[in-house]
């Protein structure tokens, strides 16, 4: 007897192998087998979890929001850092004001000359320094991520040189030495920032080159003036120079309410563009696949930046080295794969309480924050030049 296998048996004579024998048609169809009945009480196919293993979803009815765990982490580790940075800042001062006087003038019960210093003085100068850190660590943020370098800050592009000579040219022929409007700073770092974007070729182009025609501009800029300020008188010159290293000697809440009003606004749009910068990390190609508009998306990081540091620059002055090491700063606590929009706030805010309460007890006299952050700054410069990047390998 010869086996043969039910493949075999449905060879037809000279023709090919048939495999699956008699039911070889589709279920349901015409000499096949019955289709398979459906379990009514079958779950249905699941959708894959798509959500990075660092985040967690938080659903607000038809709302969504990713939130990533070590980036909140790190801002709650910030937040009481500031609070104690704050309150040693309030107390801080070359002639000393102990704990007790301080809260005294905090609550209004003490010395009326404690109640003066602490409320009108000291209170709204802390009150600015902070949203000039936040406002210069987002800029910094957006910067860096947009030129793909941790050294690119926004006087890279002309902010700085910008802003001062426009206070410059404003305080031209003043006999006081008084400093003009702080509004006059971010006009002056936009009109610079346009040349920069002009000479670069467009506010979308790449950012090496937005950082390259930067230094030029910003070079040009800052000559011009230094010749403004070399033919000026003593007093108005002083005056400048004391707003050219950066302080925040005599900021009040006139300053510090429009300057809030600010960053209210452009936070928000700072937030979303630094979701949409993550994807900057691939290659132009990957990016563009993905459906960002490359031109737009950097654009809109740019003027963003050019706005919130311009902004800080006028208040506070071009105060050093902030909006470079809160970015850092703030990626080393989130994280390599987020752009740390609110932690970059946070540590540049923290940093200028720091600086601020620093320079009132480290010397003699009074030091302006911009000392303190240059002297800091320059250690920190090192570090990150001979430190190089874990993720590309380089600065």
């Amino acid at each position: 007897m010869t086996d043969a296998t039910p493949s075999e048996s449905t060879r037809p004579p000279g023709g090919t192998l048939r495999t699956g024998g008699p039911g070889t048609a589709p279920p349901g169809a015409p000499g096949g087998p019955a289709p398979a009945p459906v379990d009514a009480g079958a779950a249905p196919a699941r959708t894959p979890d798509v959500t990075p293993p660092d985040s967690t979803v938080l659903r607000t009815g038809t709302f969504s929001w990713l939130l990533p765990r070590r980036s909140a982490l790190a801002a709650l580790l910030v937040v009481p850092l500031i609070t104690v940075l704050v309150a040693l800042a309030v107390m801080a001062s070359s002639t000393g004001m102990s704990l007790s006087e301080t809260v005294s003038g905090l609550l209004g019960t003490g010395d009326p000359g404690t109640v003066m210093i602490v409320r009108d003085f000291r209170l709204p100068r802390i009150f600015v320094g902070l949203l000039v850190g936040a406002g210069l660590g987002i800029a910094g943020c957006l910067t860096q991520t947009l030129a793909g370098n941790r050294l690119a800050t926004p006087d890279l592009v002309g902010v700085n040189d910008g802003a001062t000579a426009a206070v410059v040219a404003a305080a031209a022929g003043s006999t006081t030495g008084m400093v003009g409007d702080w509004w006059l700073g971010p006009i002056g770092a936009v009109v610079a920032a346009a040349i920069v974007v002009l000479c670069a070729g467009g506010a979308g182009t790449a950012g090496y080159r937005i950082l390259v025609a930067g230094i030029g501009v910003s070079t040009f800029i800052g000559a011009v003036g230094d010749l403004i300020m070399s033919r000026e008188n003593d007093n108005t010159a002083g005056g400048v120079f004391l707003w050219a290293i950066g302080s925040l000697n005599g900021r009040d809440w006139g300053v510090g309410t429009p300057l809030a009003l600010v960053l209210l606004v452009l936070v928000p749009f700072a937030l979303a563009v630094g979701h949409r910068l993550q994807l900057l990390r691939f290659d132009d190609d990957v990016a563009a696949s993905l459906g960002v508009d490359l031109r737009r998306l950097r654009a809109g990081a740019l003027v963003l930046a050019v706005a919130l540091a311009g902004t800080a620059v006028g208040v506070g002055g071009p105060i050093a080295f902030v909006a470079l090491a809160a970015p850092i700063l703030a990626q080393r606590l989130a994280g390599p794969t987020r752009v740390p929009v609110i932690g970059s706030a946070l540590t540049g805010a923290a940093l200028i309480a720091a600086a601020d309460a620093l320079g009132r007890v480290a010397a003699p006299v009074e030091l302006p924050v911009g000392v303190v952050t240059s002297v800091l700054g320059g250690p920190f410069l090192l570090w990150v030049l001979l430190r190089p990047d874990r993720d590309t390998g380089k600065a």
